[in-house]
């Protein structure tokens, strides 16, 4: 009986030794992931801090913080209200870009980081935007994320963490001022509207009386090559008839009839009121007076002689 208990004990007193050499391990090492890095306080008091990899702790002695991630995380803050220099309250909400990149002065240097960019970028956002009027505010995001940027950068570097950029996601007005808004952009576009219209109009005005000018230029210079062709012609056909009266040697006789003949022709048409019969028609006349045995009145042989027609 004595014999057995004794294994038992020795049994139980080294299941106890096992455990605790288990435990002492576990505590003992750690391993830290990539882009994390972990503080050490030994007895209670910053010791190290440790780096990415499997490291040795001593077990009851060294404790290991919380991982800081080193990443640059991004944190987006609710609407925060905001009064501009012509008393409009806005709401605006705001983007940061963060890292840490001193772990032991984000452990011991700030409580809580993250409340505290968050209160430090409302305060910084009132002050900025406080000293812009509205339409400065809406147009001015650059100038306003740069000075947001600067201001929360220096704060925020004894604290262990670098800002890299600071976004506002979205300037909201009050209501009554988001509907005057878009009254004025709806005139601007109306105004825009009408003056490309008006633009367009005198466009195809221009266009328009271009084109008729042209036309009007080409049907110009067509009629006056007609005339110039029609000239041509008939004073070719003159030429031409001169030249087969003389070739043919007519005599008086001949050149009275055809005389007589052109004269109904010369009387022709409703707004004839005066026609010129040249010289040589008395002459001609006087030939065929001669001819038909009757005697005419002397024409004069000087110039023309101006018949009247009613």
């Amino acid at each position: 009986m004595n014999g057995t208990a004794g294994t038992i004990g020795l049994t139980l007193v080294l299941i106890v030794l096992i455990i605790f050499v288990l435990v002492v391990l576990v505590k003992s090492v750690r391993i830290i992931p990539q882009a994390r890095a972990g503080v050490v306080e030994r007895l209670g008091k910053y010791q190290r801090t440790l780096n990415p990899g499997l490291t040795i702790l001593i077990p009851f002695v060294d404790r290991l913080l919380p991982l800081l991630d080193l990443r640059e995380q991004v944190v987006s803050f609710p609407p925060q209200p905001v009064i501009t220099e012509d008393n409009l309250v806005v709401s605006i909400d705001t983007v940061v870009y963060f890292q840490v990149t001193d772990p032991r002065a984000a452990t011991y240097e700030i409580a809580n980081y993250i409340q505290a960019v968050e209160q430090l970028t409302t305060t910084t956002l009132r002050n900025v935007v406080g000293g812009l009027n509205l339409e400065e505010a809406l147009t001015s995001r650059d100038q306003i994320n740069g000075q947001l940027r600067g201001v929360l950068d220096e704060a925020t570097g004894r604290w262990g963490i670098r800002v890299g950029r600071v976004e506002l996601k979205a300037i909201d007005p009050p209501h009554s001022i988001q509907d005057s808004m878009e009254k004025q952009m709806r005139a601007e576009r109306d105004r825009r509207a009408a003056i490309l219209t008006a633009e367009g109009t005198k466009q195809s005005q221009i266009l328009t009386a271009e084109g008729q000018r042209q036309a009007a230029i080409l049907a110009a210079e067509g009629d006056a090559k007609a005339a110039i062709l029609r000239a041509d012609g008939e004073a070719q056909a003159i030429h031409k008839v001169f030249d087969a009266i003389h070739k043919g040697n007519p005599t008086q006789k001949l050149l009275a009839y055809q005389y007589l003949q052109t004269l109904p022709k010369l009387a022709d048409g409703s707004a004839n009121k005066l026609w010129i019969i040249p010289s040589e028609v008395g002459e001609a006349l006087k030939g065929i007076g001669n001819v038909l045995g009757t005697t005419t009145p002397d024409s004069p042989s000087d110039g023309p002689e101006a018949v009247t027609r009613t």
